[in-house]
């Protein structure tokens, strides 16, 4: 009998720790694995960065570290393309996707709509499962021979269509291929998960209009997933097709070694069109849940409610809608008819409104607040900060007339880690803060948090807000050295600055790790609600359970942002300045949700 039981507790730590159904700690998973992949990137851009700031000069720990890519401790050329591709790809999808939605839709979906679990346990876990193996598929590229896929992170063919081109151009490609389609399928099985839970398990009480802003996020997040993430599956097969079985959907008269390609007639710009149809979606991907998550944060520690609630569903909706229409920005300049750069044009500047409707709400939410100055709410700011400078070269870049003379500088290279890497990353970051009690029942240590805000924040700017000047200079991007050009000798030193500035961008993140392992063993155990907060999760336990709340799931009465609530007297309800969803409205109290 004891060796039944024993057996029985091998399974339990199986079935708890490694295939679980609980959400809660699926969100465990998928921000373990996804923060190692965003440091194996951080790591990649490090070591690029050195080749940028100081070109051709060796560096001795390079060739121990890695002597068949640094030979001398120089980076080789093709290695160097290499780790550009795979540092945008796992920073993308990765760390800001997976890394992302996969924590805290997982956490925070069921726990905030007042459901016991997702819809599909079973789905979730394989969502996790099938993230995992992409990732290490990703990992493994890095070692084969030839190299990992170097043709950019956006694999334009031909370069990636045909194996003999360069060097990454072989099993290395081929991995990334297979790697991609499991992170699609992965993504697919989250975000169904997600919508089903959203639309069919919330709660008694828990209308639309009582949400989280967080959980509109999310769910918009998910069908924006569902929407894009084929088409990238569609261009990827075609890529496998003219890899391996002699098409040509995007092969035309093309030279190799000297002789002609015998396939033609397909297009290069027809997987432009496929890629950035998910490629555009995916940058609100990315961004939708951060901002979901900072509106949960500036209420919460601003102790009042979020500014135009209604405004900020519609502007998550129009947000969505519009990023489906706005791809052919990313291609003003492959030829594409002028009349179509115009359409195009306009939508990305309409995508504009919405964006500054959220930040807009942000500023005001924050304006005559009593403020409370957590890592979190620090982080949160920074976002909304990082979302203004960022949008605002955006409305540059997506002007045809203005994009054509930066298209491919250093400028896109800074306007998109500002609006979408940084936001993105601060986001995530700021979750971390705000709901790690809620992951892991222990505190976060706060100065070490305040530490590692400000030493992120200016290096990020001082990593990519000179990148613009570079760009207005004209500095190409992806290319190895710049030394066959003089007109930028005198730029040098602006590459030295951001390499000085994100080798301590990186310094800082590891601050922010010890901090996160050491809080979850030994850490300040947490208290039930520690933020004051009026959403259900918590309401929960702060030791983790099966099912979320022991016995009854709570009734939900009013909108999640009843801070600083007072009667006709001018005294807060209830004697706090919060007020938790649970607590039934009183007589003359009207629901601020529209209810």
């Amino acid at each position: 009998m004891s060796g039944t039981a024993h057996h029985h507790e091998d399974n339990d730590f199986l079935f708890k720790y490694i295939f679980s159904t609980d959400h809660k700690m699926i969100a465990k998973q998928f921000f373990i694995t996804g923060s190692f992949m965003g440091l194996v990137g951080m790591f990649m851009s490090t070591i690029f960065r050195l080749q940028l700031g100081f070109p051709g000069e060796s560096f001795p720990f390079l060739e121990t570290l890695m002597p068949n890519w640094a030979p001398d401790g120089v980076l080789s050329p093709d290695k160097y393309l290499a780790l550009v591709t795979l540092h945008g790809t796992i920073m993308v999808f990765f760390l800001l996707t997976a890394g992302l939605s996969g924590t805290f839709s997982n956490l925070l979906i069921p726990l905030q709509l007042g459901a016991r679990d997702m819809a599909s346990g079973f789905m979730n876990m394989l969502s996790y499962w099938f993230f995992f193996l992409s990732s290490c598929i990703m990992i493994a590229s890095i070692f084969v021979e030839g190299g990992p896929a170097s043709g950019g992170w956006t694999i334009y063919p031909p370069l990636s269509a045909l194996p003999e081109a360069i060097p990454g151009s072989g099993l290395g490609m081929t991995l990334w291929i297979v790697s991609m389609a499991l992170f699609i399928v992965s993504s697919l099985l989250g975000s169904l998960n997600y919508i089903v839970t959203v639309f069919n398990l919330r709660t008694k009480g828990m209308t639309m209009t009582r949400m989280p802003l967080t959980i509109w996020a999310f769910l918009i997040t998910a069908v924006l997933g569902v929407l894009s993430f084929p088409v990238l599956f569609s261009a990827v097969l075609l890529l496998m097709f003219d890899r391996s079985f002699g098409t040509s959907f995007y092969l035309s008269d093309i030279y190799i070694a000297g002789s002609a390609l015998e396939v033609d007639g397909g297009s290069p710009v027809l997987f432009e069109h496929l890629f950035w149809f998910l490629g555009h979606p995916e940058v609100y991907i990315i961004l939708l849940p951060a901002l979901g998550i900072t509106s949960e944060v500036v209420a919460t520690n601003s102790r009042k409610p979020i500014f135009g609630y209604r405004a900020m569903i519609g502007s998550i909706l129009a947000i969505a809608f519009i990023s489906f229409l706005v791809w052919g920005h990313h291609m003003f300049i492959t030829g594409m008819n002028p009349f179509l750069g115009s359409v195009f044009t306009f939508t990305t500047l309409l995508v504009a409104i919405p964006s500054a409707v959220k930040v807009f709400n942000y500023l005001t939410t924050l304006w005559k607040g009593n403020i409370i100055f957590t890592p979190a709410m620090l982080f949160a700011i920074g976002l909304v900060s990082t979302f203004i400078t960022g949008g605002l070269t955006g409305i540059i870049l997506g002007d045809s007339a203005l994009d054509i003379n930066v298209h491919d500088t250093y400028f896109v290279v800074g306007h998109f880690h500002i609006v979408m890497g940084l936001s993105g990353t601060f986001g995530m970051i700021c979750g971390i803060y705000h709901w790690f009690p809620k992951m892991f029942g222990k505190m976060m240590n706060k100065n070490l948090g305040y530490a590692h805000f400000w030493l992120t924040i200016t290096s990020s700017y001082g990593i990519f807000f000179p990148m613009h000047f570079l760009g207005l200079a004209g500095v190409p991007r992806r290319y190895y050295a710049n030394t066959e050009f003089p007109m930028f000798d005198n730029l040098v030193d602006i590459n030295e600055l951001v390499t000085v500035f994100a080798i301590t961008a990186a310094g800082a993140q590891l601050i922010f790790l010890y901090n996160v392992i050491y809080s979850i063993f030994k850490g300040p155990k947490a208290t039930q609600n520690p933020w004051n907060s009026n959403t259900l999760e918590w309401t929960t336990p702060v030791e983790h359970i099966h099912g979320n709340w022991p016995g009854e799931i709570p009734e939900v009465y009013r909108w999640p942002y009843d801070y600083s609530k007072v009667d006709e007297n001018g005294d807060f309800i209830g004697g706090n300045d919060f007020v938790p969803q649970t607590v039934p409205l009183g007589e003359n109290e009207r629901d601020e949700g529209g209810h």
